[in-house]
């Protein structure tokens, strides 16, 4: 008996359900299909970091395996026309929750199954379903504590092994992975990220043994210095699904319990994860969440259009040194510490008044682990407009905030070397220092380093005069 096994965002073979239960049957055909937005109606294609990440996970996989089928294509027309080729009688994948990712999936389990195919999909990537857990009154929960409670009451189950046996199908290759050019080329922005990242399962293991080991204890508030590596670095990992949320949750368990005093860092980290899923749970819930305000009040925000505003804030040029180093680190790396996230965002949207699909779309190109649920909701959260967001009033002083979680300015001068020089006390303001200072550290304002963009406290009252025009929308409509 030959299974296909349709790999997405589950590119690992250990708790891998849908490739364990083929394995078990008997030949299995492993297969990843590239598709087209154009053709598969994906209104958030993969942004140019995820294709690289992917390019690399794919072919670590492919060595895992032992071989991997590349189609390019609609999975629609693919995955039926390669069953027809093959002769399989099964077809298994791990569910994805994207709304457009649910249809899709919805429309070939129909047509496989009408043609006699025994079609099986699986849990995979989350700890729960999204459908599993309900308020006590019935529905979506809308606010984060609640869900993790009650997803803390729910029994977990183990996570798999890898396949004790695995035998492949034969079958001709039609697509290299190179032929899906993922990869940048002219110019090739992404060199030396190699020696950044290690994609793949067995890299994801090796982040998870390195966090576990080095960087746990401490977590629960250390977690917020960006200067600090008191971070897990594994969410390209586990939006490629090289690594499972299960196997997180076991590992940092068995961490917290042969070590003393990491029980209190343990559950921190593990409610991280826990945001990840009640992410998930408001996008299957709640299916315009990518694009449109979770609270329809926010609809009465008058955002400000500034290309030029937008442009120096994707280029770290804003004058405000912690969203500069943010920004840079983003576009060298792939990837930015989560508080800088926070402070980032909240720039853009309360500082710039830039409507927060902008900062969502840019973050969806940049970020290495740019994930649908924890993008949107996350931007959203920032907002106000989201679930269980912050209150609207609340608004970061970017000078503060970089005084506070990176308050030796390591952090700043990593991403905003021209700032080298410049002592502490003027690093997050340097248009405060004054001129014997600037010339010290060799600085000519407007001229190596911005002038800022916007003044913090005029931007503050206009955010907070566009947000009681949302008040009194929300108002109006009660």
């Amino acid at each position: 008996m030959i299974t296909i096994v349709w790999f997405r965002q589950d590119l690992r073979l250990s708790d891998n359900p849908a490739l364990s239960e083929a394995a078990a049957q008997g030949k299995v055909l492993p297969v990843f299909i590239l598709e087209d937005p154009q053709t598969s109606g994906e209104t958030h294609a993969l942004g140019g970091a995820s294709r690289w990440w992917l390019h690399h996970s794919l072919r670590s996989l492919k060595q895992d395996l032992g071989d991997l089928l590349i189609l390019r294509g609609d999975a629609r027309v693919a995955l039926p026309a390669l069953v027809e080729q093959t002769g399989a009688e099964a077809v298994h994948w791990n569910r994805c929750y994207e709304p457009q990712a649910i249809e899709r999936d919805s429309e070939i389990k129909a047509s496989l199954k009408e043609a006699g195919v025994n079609v099986r999909s699986f849990k995979a990537s989350l700890l729960f379903e999204p459908w599993e857990l309900e308020t006590k009154t019935g529905g979506p929960f809308k606010v984060y504590s609640p869900f993790w409670r009650a997803a803390q009451q729910k029994i977990f189950s183990a996570p798999l092994p890898r396949p004790q046996k695995l035998e492949l199908a034969s079958f001709e290759a039609e697509s290299t992975i190179d032929d899906l050019e993922l990869l940048p080329a002219q110019p090739n922005w992404a060199e030396g990220w190699d020696r950044l990242w290690t994609p793949g399962e067995q890299g994801a293991r090796e982040r998870l043994s390195a966090f576990l080991e080095k960087d746990l204890e401490g977590y629960g508030e250390l977690r917020n210095r960006p200067d600090l590596p008191n971070v897990s670095r594994l969410s390209p990992h586990l939006h490629f699904g090289e690594i499972s949320p299960g196997q997180i949750r076991q590992e940092t368990l068995a961490a917290a319990e042969h070590r003393d005093g990491l029980d209190k860092d343990a559950a921190k980290f593990l409610s991280e994860i826990g945001w990840r899923e009640f992410a998930y749970h408001l996008l299957y819930h709640f299916p315009t969440i990518p694009h449109a305000n979770w609270k329809p009040g926010f609809d009465a925000y008058p955002w400000r259009e500034s290309e030029e505003d937008l442009r120096a804030w994707q280029s770290g040029q804003t004058g405000y040194p912690i969203v500069d180093a943010g920004m840079r680190e983003l576009w060298q790396t792939g990837y930015m510490h989560n508080r800088v996230r926070m402070i980032v965002a909240s720039f853009l949207i309360k500082h710039l008044r830039l409507d927060w699909r902008h900062g969502e779309a840019w973050f969806r190109d940049t970020l290495l682990d740019a994930d649908l649920a924890n993008n949107s909701a996350s931007w959203q959260w920032v907002a106000g407009s989201g679930a269980d967001a912050s209150p609207y009033f609340r608004i970061f002083n970017p000078m503060t905030q970089g005084a506070k979680f990176d308050p030796e300015g390591d952090y700043v001068r990593k991403w905003v070397p021209e700032l080298k020089e410049l002592d502490t006390t003027y690093l997050n303001a340097p248009f405060e220092a004054p001129k014997v200072a600037l010339e010290k550290a060799g600085l000519r304002l407007g001229e190596t380093y911005p002038r800022p963009i916007v003044d913090h406290f005029k931007a503050r009252d206009a955010a907070l005069e566009g947000y009681q025009l949302v008040k009194q929308a929300n108002e109006d409509a009660a």
